[in-house]
C-alpha cells in the first residue's frame, strides 16, 4: 500500500531500531522490484494448488525472491544516505546471494542426498549464505536479531569453554555452516517453510484486502459501531488496530501504520497524547495474540505441535477476545473518568452503521469462504488462496471496490514487500533454532526451570513469564515466538501443561515485551506519533495491556478458556474470566459506574488474582467481592445524584 506523506513524515521521525530504511526506488529500478513482487505472488498462488517443489526447492525459491526485495530495497547504511536506487554494493549482494539460491534450487536433490557428507564447495557456499541472510535481517528488521543469532553461533563453537549448565561438545565448523545453510532444518527449517506456505498468501490475502476496499469497510464498520458511544475514537481504535495487528505480524509497524490515523482521532476527542499512544500501541500488540493470523504466530504454532491449524484459532479466540474486552473496557472506563461526552451526530448509529455495511458487506464474502475452507479442513494455503480469487471477485461487484490491472499489481507489490521482514526474520532465526538443537541448549534450558520449579506451577510459570518477557525485548513477534518456544515451552509440558497451552503462555509473554517498559517499542512507536513523553505512554500501555500478564496463568490453570473440558469447564472459566478481566479494568482506570475509592480498588484487584487458580471453593470468593464493590458504587452514585439534585 502506498505511503501516505503523513505517514512518511511520522514514521521518519521515528528512532532507526524501530523502523528499517526502505527505499522507493525508481526508473527501471521501480520495474523490477514491481515485476518480482508479481512473479512471487503469482508463482505462491499456483504453489497453493499444485505443489509443483518439494520443501528445500520451495524455500529456496521463496527466499530469493524475499532477499532480492531486502538488497533492493533496504540500503547498506543509515536512512541519511538513503537512494532512490540500489548502489553497486546492493546489486553485487543480490546477484550472488541469488546465483547461489539458483544454485541451490538446480542441485536440491543432491544436497539433500549428501546430508552430514560435505565438500569445500558446501562449506564456502554454506559461509556465505549464513553471511548474507544476517545482513538481509539487519537491513530489513533491524541489529537485534541478527546480534542475537551471531551469539547463538558463537555459543555452538564455544562448547566445553563455556561453564556449567552451557557447556557442551563443540560444533565442528564445517558441520555447522552446512547443517544451518543447507539442510531443512536451519535457515531453509520450519519457520521459513511456514512463511512460505502460508504466511506470504495471507500478507497478500490483506493487501489485496487493502487495496479493493475491503480494509476500510472493516475500519470504517469499526468506527460506525462505536460512534456516538463514550470514548468512541479510541474503541474504534481498538477494533481497527487488533485487527490489523493479527496480521501485519508486526506490534511496531501495526502501531505506526493505524497510528497516524487513530492517534490523531483519539487526541482530537479529548485523550491525552500518552493514552492515545499507548491505546494504539496496546491494541496493536494484541493483535499479535487475535486469530486468524496471530502476527504469522498461528502458523508456525501449528507446525511445531503437528495439529491442524483451525485448531490453533480455536484455543486462541476466547484468550485473544478476553485481552480486547479488557483494553475496550479500560478505554471506556477512562472516558468516563475524564468525563468525556459522547460525539454528537446528525445521524443515528444504527443508520451509520447500515450505510457503511451496505456499501461494503461484499468483502465479508472472501472472510466466509477462508473461515468456511478452514472448517472443512482444507490446508491453510489453498484455503487463503481461494480467499485471494474470491476477494477480487467479490470486490467486482461493486463499481467503487473494483479492482483496477494497476491495482491488482499494486496488491502484490504490497504483499511481497510486506512479507520481507517476515521473510528475513524466518531465515535468520534458522541460525538461532540450528544451535540450540545441535547443542541440547533448549532441553538444558527446560531441565533448568524445571529443575528450580520441582514441578510446581506457581514456581514454573513466574519463572518462564520473566523469561519470556526478557528474551522477547526487542525481538519482533514471529522470531521471539520460535526462539522462546524452543527454550522455555517444552519447560511447561514437562511440568504438565498442555502443549497448546504452553505455546500460547509463552507467545503472550513474548509480545507483552512491545509494550513492558523499558523496552516497549511499540509504546515508543506510539509515542513519537502523538509526540507525548516515550516513557510515561509505555507505562500506560503496559496498564492498558495488564489483561495480557494474567490472561495465560487463567487459561493453564482453567483449561476451558482454550475449549478443553466439558461444556460446564467451558463456560464457568469463561464467566470467571470475564469478571475477573472486567473487574480489573475498573480498577486500573479507578472507575466502575464512579469513580472508585481505595477500598473498592483494592477489592477490585483482588477478584482477578482469585480468578488466576483453578475453579473451586476458593473462586466463590468472587461473588461476595464483587457484590459488596456493585453495593457500594450504587450507594455511593445514589447519595451523589441527591446532592447534585438537592443543588439544583
Amino acid at each position: 500500500m502506498a505511503e501516505s506523506p503523513t505517514r512518511i513524515r511520522e514514521v521518519a521521525e521515528l528512532p532507526e531500531v524501530l523502523v528499517p530504511s526502505r527505499r522507493q526506488p525508481v526508473g527501471v529500478w521501480a520495474y523490477v522490484v514491481t515485476g518480482i513482487c508479481v512473479v512471487a505472488a503469482i508463482y505462491t498462488l499456483y504453489w497453493a494448488f499444485f505443489h509443483p517443489f518439494f520443501a528445500l526447492e520451495h524455500r529456496a525459491i521463496i527466499l530469493l525472491f524475499m532477499s532480492s526485495l531486502v538488497f533492493l530495497l533496504y540500503p547498506l547504511w543509515k536512512r541519511k544516505s538513503l537512494k532512490p536506487s540500489p548502489g553497486i554494493s546492493d546489486i553485487i549482494l543480490w546477484l550472488t546471494f541469488a546465483g547461489i539460491l539458483v544454485w541451490i534450487l538446480i542441485f536440491a536433490d543432491q544436497i539433500l542426498k549428501r546430508a552430514g557428507i560435505f565438500t569445500t564447495t558446501d562449506v564456502i557456499v554454506g559461509a556465505i549464505v549464513i553471511i548474507l541472510v544476517l545482513e538481509a535481517a539487519r537491513r530489513s528488521s533491524g541489529p537485534i536479531v541478527p546480534i542475537l543469532a551471531l551469539l547463538f553461533l558463537g555459543y555452538s563453537l564455544l562448547g566445553p569453554q563455556l561453564p556449567g549448565l552451557f557447556a557442551h561438545t563443540a560444533i565442528d565448523i564445517r558441520r555447522l555452516t552446512t547443517y544451518l545453510a543447507l539442510s531443512t532444518d536451519g535457515i531453509f527449517g520450519i519457520p521459513l517453510g511456514v512463511l512460505a506456505s502460508f504466511i506470504f498468501l495471507f500478507i497478500l490475502y490483506g493487501a489485496v484486502l487493502q487495496r479493493s476496499g475491503g480494509g476500510k469497510f472493516l475500519t470504517d464498520i469499526a468506527f460506525a459501531v462505536t460512534q456516538g458511544t463514550t470514548g468512541g475514537p479510541a474503541k474504534a481504535a481498538v477494533v481497527a488496530s487488533t485487527f490489523m495487528g493479527s496480521i501485519s505480524g508486526s506490534s511496531v509497524a501495526n502501531t505506526t501504520t493505524t497510528g497516524t490515523i487513530t492517534i490523531p482521532l483519539m487526541k482530537r476527542a479529548g485523550f491525552p497524547a500518552h493514552f492515545a499512544g499507548a491505546v494504539e500501541a496496546s491494541a496493536s500488540t494484541m493483535g499479535q495474540i487475535m486469530p486468524p493470523v496471530m502476527g504469522a504466530a498461528a502458523f508456525i504454532m501449528a507446525e511445531f505441535l503437528s495439529i491442524p491449524y483451525i485448531m490453533v484459532c480455536a484455543a486462541a479466540l476466547i484468550p485473544a477476545s478476553l485481552a480486547f474486552f479488557a483494553v475496550f473496557m479500560q478505554v471506556h472506563y477512562k472516558a468516563k473518568l475524564m468525563g468525556l461526552k459522547p460525539e454528537p451526530g446528525a445521524e443515528r448509529r444504527s443508520v451509520i452503521i447500515k450505510r457503511t455495511f451496505a456499501s461494503g458487506w461484499h468483502h465479508l464474502i472472501s472472510v466466509a469462504v477462508l473461515v468456511g475452507f478452514l472448517a472443512l479442513q482444507y490446508s491453510p494455503e489453498r484455503a487463503v488462496a481461494f480467499a485471494i480469487i474470491t476477494q477480487v471477485i467479490a470486490s467486482s461487484l461493486r463499481k467503487h471496490t473494483r479492482m483496477s490491472p494497476k491495482s491488482m499489481v499494486d496488491a502484490c507489490v504490497d504483499g511481497a514487500t510486506g512479507t520481507v521482514e517476515v521473510a528475513a526474520i524466518c531465515a535468520v532465526v534458522g541460525l538461532i533454532i540450528g544451535p540450540i538443537t545441535l547443542t541440547g541448549l533448549g532441553l538444558n534450558f527446560s531441565a533448568w526451570i524445571g529443575d528450580i520449579a520441582r514441578g510446581s506451577l506457581l514456581i514454573g510459570l513466574p519463572m518462564a513469564m520473566l523469561a519470556s518477557l526478557l528474551l522477547g525485548m526487542g525481538v519482533p513477534t514471529t522470531a521471539q515466538y520460535i526462539i522462546i518456544s524452543a527454550l522455555v515451552a517444552p519447560a511447561l509440558v514437562q511440568m504438565g501443561v498442555l502443549p497448546i497451552a504452553a505455546h500460547l503462555f509463552i507467545l503472550y509473554f513474548g509480545t507483552r515485551a512491545d509494550i513492558t517498559p523499558p523496552v516497549a517499542l511499540a509504546a515508543y512507536a506510539g509515542a513519537g506519533i502523538a509526540k507525548s513523553n516515550p516513557m510515561k505512554t509505555g507505562v500506560t500501555a503496559f496498564q492498558l495491556g495488564l489483561a495480557g500478564y494474567l490472561i495465560p496463568f487463567m487459561f493453564v490453570f482453567n483449561t476451558g478458556l482454550i475449549l478443553k473440558g466439558s461444556p460446564l469447564d467451558i463456560v464457568l472459566a469463561i464467566f470467571v474470566a470475564m469478571v475477573s478481566i472486567m473487574s480489573l479494568a475498573s480498577a486500573v482506570q479507578g472507575c466502575l459506574f464512579i469513580r472508585t475509592n481505595p477500598l473498592e480498588r483494592l477489592l477490585l484487584f483482588a477478584i482477578p488474582i482469585v480468578g488466576i487458580f483453578p475453579i473451586g471453593m476458593l473462586t466463590l470468593i468472587i461473588l461476595p467481592l464483587l457484590g459488596g464493590v456493585l453495593a457500594s458504587q450504587w450507594h455511593r452514585r445514589r447519595q451523589l445524584s441527591q446532592a447534585e439534585t438537592l443543588l439544583t
